[in-house]
């Protein structure tokens, strides 16, 4: 059944006469009442009493009708829909982003979105690296932030942004008016890590290891809120990007010499997977503002 032959037999049905629902949908009278004809027989119904001089609706073409209406009223609702969620109107992003970034990149950057497209409903997580490659494969995320060294063939990688790893301590630590620090300080360090579950603490871990460094890890966790205050409150130092130390009033970072930790920020999304409007618009989004943050 063609969308066509609901579209005339509505036409009929509100002007109550084939001569003036021709005239409406501009098409001739005798194509007019064969569809609607095409229509009756594959309904096996009469829908309209073509007896008398005037043309009425039979008992079960009115209740054709209610139907064929509210399936319209849908239609067009959808249709609505559509472009709204093109204007990004309306709409859904699932974003999930490895703990490091979510001091200094992922704030602004969800700043920026939500001022531009307030409509837009965003569920941020905040997870290891591994989580986020599996839940993109599985269609359970939109976009995630992590790491450049991808493990899944199956997800794209955007570059963001390029930052390094420095010693975090509070103000009042010994070394707080250093600019910069041998490796091998490390090892005079007692230090508070975000646990073997993160990416960051594999890079640290590999980092040590190269430059044979064997740090004191006197405390690990999983919530890099909870780093962030212990280094605020204690003695203890830990290893985290620079940038972290400028977005707190009582930080400051110390940069690692001769060799640097660096990393690569990228966004990830599952390759040949259907992009939202929403998430064209936050991929774009995130790559201004790494622009900005790194000039």
């Amino acid at each position: 059944m063609l969308a066509r032959h609901i579209r005339y037999f509505q036409a009929v049905a509100e002007h109550l006469s084939f001569t003036k629902a021709a005239a409406a949908l501009h098409v001739s009278q005798p194509a007019l009442s064969q569809l609607v004809k095409q229509l009756e027989e594959e309904l096996d119904t009469q829908l309209f009493d073509r007896s008398g001089r005037t043309t009425r609706l039979t008992d079960t073409g009115h209740a054709y009708l209610q139907y064929v209406r509210r399936a319209s009223y849908e239609l067009r609702d959808a249709t609505r829909a559509i472009h709204d969620v093109n204007d990004l109107s309306r709409g859904s992003l699932r974003l999930a982003v490895t703990p490091t970034f979510t001091t200094y990149l992922v704030g602004p950057l969800v700043e920026a979105f939500h001022l531009r497209y307030p409509e837009i409903t965003l569920n941020v997580r905040e997870i290891s690296q591994e989580s986020i490659e599996e839940l993109l494969q599985e269609g359970e995320l939109d976009v995630g932030i992590a790491f450049g060294d991808v493990h899944c063939p199956d997800i794209d990688a955007i570059p963001l942004l390029d930052e390094t790893l420095a010693l975090i301590v509070n103000r009042g630590h010994r070394l707080a008016k250093e600019k910069s620090a041998g490796l091998q300080a490390l090892n005079t360090e007692s230090l508070v890590l975000l646990s073997k579950e993160f990416a960051t603490r594999e890079q640290i871990d590999s980092y040590c290891r190269k430059h044979s460094i064997h740090p004191k890890v006197v405390m690990e966790a999983n919530a890099l809120g909870a780093v962030i205050e212990i280094v605020r409150r204690t003695t203890l130092s830990t290893l985290l990007p620079a940038r972290t130390a400028l977005a707190q009033d009582n930080l400051v970072a110390i940069a690692l010499e001769p060799e640097r930790l660096t990393r690569t920020a990228v966004l990830m999304r599952r390759r040949d997977a259907y992009q939202s409007f929403a998430a064209r618009a936050f991929t774009d989004m995130a790559v201004d503002v790494s622009a900005q943050l790194n000039a």
